[in-house]
């Protein structure tokens, strides 16, 4: 809990630094994208899936993504092992996905804190004015301004849903 308090600290002071459009919702915990977008109130088009990938190029080599899709989408592995150039993407385990993120697994933010972390978006994400996530909490959730999203995580923005 401590480190998920730490990333949630780190996310308000990352957005309040550079005075992001954002709200915080309270509400009872839940890591379901489902579930969470009905007790938020919005299309589950506007919430921010992030989901850890892990890529394999060559044989010794590892890299991670954290890729951020649509709730109502899937990342595409395929698409993800392609922008690396890869052999073979999967899922990354729950401990090495929650050490990455820094918070439990239905609570990672669509921001890295780890440089060993890179950050992919789908372009229909950031179609709606603003998306939600839970904060690195199950019972705290962040509403955003898609615009601020971009210039202050600076993700890279690549076609990596699938339905």
């Amino acid at each position: 809990m401590a480190a998920a308090d730490d990333t949630y600290g780190k996310l308000i002071a990352l957005l309040d630094e550079h005075g992001a459009a954002y709200r915080v919702i309270e509400h009872a915990p839940e890591g379901g994208t489902e579930a969470v977008s009905a007790l938020r109130g919005h299309e589950l088009a506007q919430a921010a899936k992030c989901i850890i990938v892990m890529v394999k190029i060559g044989k010794k080599e590892k890299r991670f993504a954290l890729v951020v899709v649509p709730g109502h989408k899937r990342v595409d592995l395929a698409a993800v092992k392609a922008l690396y150039g890869g052999t073979y993407a999967s899922f990354a385990s729950p401990e090495i996905a929650e050490e990455l993120a820094g918070s439990a697994s239905g609570t990672i933010l669509p921001f890295s804190f780890d440089e060993r972390l890179e950050l992919f978006v789908d372009p229909e994400l950031l179609v709606h004015p603003e998306f939600y996530f839970n904060a690195a909490r199950l019972d705290r959730s962040i509403a955003l301004a898609a615009e601020d999203y971009r210039s202050i995580a600076e993700p890279r923005v690549e076609r990596v849903a699938s339905d």
